[in-house]
C-alpha cells in the first residue's frame, strides 16, 4: 500500500515537473505594432538620427518599443531593424524575455 501512494506521488510530482517545463518552452510568436529606437533612449525622443548616432558612435543598441504599453525590447538581429531607425512598424517573430528574434519588420499598411 505504501509502495503504491509512493508511486502515485512519484507520478503526479513528475507529471507537474514536466507541465512546468513545457509551460518555459511554449514560445511567444506573434506580431506587435511600435517603434524602432536606440537602447539609449527607449521608449523617448524617438528620431530616427539620433538613434544611428546612438548605435553607431556610443554602442547602444536597435530596440521595439511597443505600442500598447511603451515596453522596451532589444531587437536581434541588428541588421533587421537598422534601415528602420525611427519607423513606427510591425515586427514578427518571437519574444524571448527582452529580446524579439525578429522575423520581419514591415511598415505598417496606411488604412484608406
Amino acid at each position: 500500500m505504501i509502495k503504491r501512494v509512493a508511486m502515485v506521488m512519484f507520478v503526479l510530482v513528475a507529471l507537474i515537473v514536466l507541465a512546468g517545463y513545457g509551460l518555459a518552452w511554449a514560445s511567444n510568436d506573434g506580431s506587435w505594432t511600435g517603434q524602432i529606437n536606440d537602447s539609449m533612449c527607449g521608449a523617448k525622443n524617438v528620431d530616427a538620427g539620433c538613434a544611428k548616432k546612438c548605435v553607431e558612435g556610443h554602442g547602444a543598441k536597435y530596440v521595439f518599443v511597443d505600442d500598447k504599453d511603451n515596453k522596451v525590447y532589444t531587437v536581434e538581429p541588428q541588421d533587421k531593424a537598422a534601415t528602420h531607425a525611427g519607423h513606427h512598424v510591425v515586427v514578427t517573430g518571437t519574444i524571448e524575455g527582452d529580446t524579439i528574434k525578429v522575423a520581419s519588420i514591415t511598415m505598417p499598411k496606411e488604412k484608406k
